[in-house]
């Protein structure tokens, strides 16, 4: 099978990926979002199985997508609790360097009763080199704190390089981005970053477990090459029509954050540092407000004190002083006759 760029391929990850690494495929970036052998309803993929057969099969795929990879390339991981030690485990016996484990956040838990809801999966970035590979800042920076809460003006008015810890909402059932087809979608908003920060436009990008189509539908938006792989037939043909939605325009990128309909209203970087230095601007002038009326009451109280009793107030000693509009008072005029004391 000859490898294609742009395309979805139906097959086993760990066969396709093979035979590709020996037609000479070299990726400048791979995504995996496997499954998380948690219980998992899927098309085809049965998401249970013993702990050594699953995390022997994980070493499998981590390695025919290594295969893959360029000698700068990225590998990206997304992983949940149960197995995210054993990813960082099999990613330093395959060779590959830990540039950052990031945690992503997101506040729509699961309800549990006997433990804390849990809200966040895990997110490995590894590169092929310690040194050599690709990391776009300037394409995924966002504004800072002194920009955001400060107004300081020794702020990077580019903003900052994001924090590993990464508060992304996960695909609810009433978003529109939600696809109704498959039971673990993964945020486009997170394709959009890492991509982003591992790519540049024209490269290819893989993913051996295409599910959902959203690697591949981050792709296309952001001009980079893709090819995927997914053991259902169902999902490659799902997948396919979602990329040809995205490609008609008739699936727009969502804003999915903390509170995305908050987040809708700012479309981008500039109108959203715009609009955090006028609350600044507004919360400056209140906090210069309330330290200047109790001034202003003091003074209009000296005001009146000075008027109405001809005096200073706020003093230990009071002097008299003239009240305003009085005329001075009128003695009479002095006579060179002096009485004697004893007239």
């Amino acid at each position: 099978m000859a490898f294609e760029p742009n395309s979805i391929v139906v097959g086993d990850c760990i066969k396709v990926l093979q035979q590709a690494a020996a037609e000479g495929m070299q990726a400048d970036l791979v995504f995996a979002d496997p499954p998380f052998n948690i219980g998992y309803v899927y098309d085809v993929y049965e998401d249970v199985k013993a702990y050594d057969e699953y995390t022997a099969w994980t070493r499998d795929w981590m390695a025919a997508c290594a295969g893959v990879l360029k000698p700068s390339g990225s590998f990206w991981i997304a992983i949940g609790d149960e197995y995210a030690a054993e990813i960082r485990i099999l990613g330093r016996q395959l060779g590959l360097t830990l540039r950052n484990w990031v945690i992503w956040h997101y506040t729509f838990g699961q309800a549990t009763k006997r433990k804390f809801a849990r809200s966040h999966a895990h997110l490995f970035y590894f590169t092929r080199h310690p040194k050599d590979f690709t990391f776009n800042d300037m394409a995924v920076r966002v504004p800072s704190a002194r920009q955001l809460n400060y107004a300081d003006a020794r702020a990077n008015p580019n903003g900052k390089v994001p924090d590993d810890v990464w508060s992304i909402s996960r695909v609810c059932g009433t978003f529109t981005e939600r696809v109704e087809w498959h039971p673990c979608q993964m945020p486009e908003k997170i394709l959009d970053r890492i991509l982003r920060a591992s790519s540049n436009e024209g490269d290819l990008v893989v993913d051996p477990f295409n599910g959902s189509g959203t690697t591949a539908a981050a792709a296309v938006r952001l001009g980079r090459r893709y090819f995927t792989v997914d053991i259902s037939d169902k999902y490659v043909a799902a997948s396919q029509q979602r990329i040809a939605e995205t490609l008609a325009g008739n699936r727009p990128l969502v804003e999915l954050s903390e509170n995305p309909q908050e987040n809708r209203k700012v479309k981008t970087l500039e109108d959203k540092l715009r609009r955090q230095a006028e609350t600044a601007r507004e919360r400056a002038l209140e906090r210069a407000a309330k330290r200047i009326k109790p001034l202003q009451v003091r003074s209009s109280v000296l005001d009146a004190v000075q008027t109405n009793f001809g005096v200073e107030g706020g003093s230990a000693v009071k002097r008299v002083k003239p009240r305003k509009n009085r005329q001075p008072e009128t003695r009479p005029a002095e006579t060179n006759e002096r009485k004697s004391l004893f007239d």
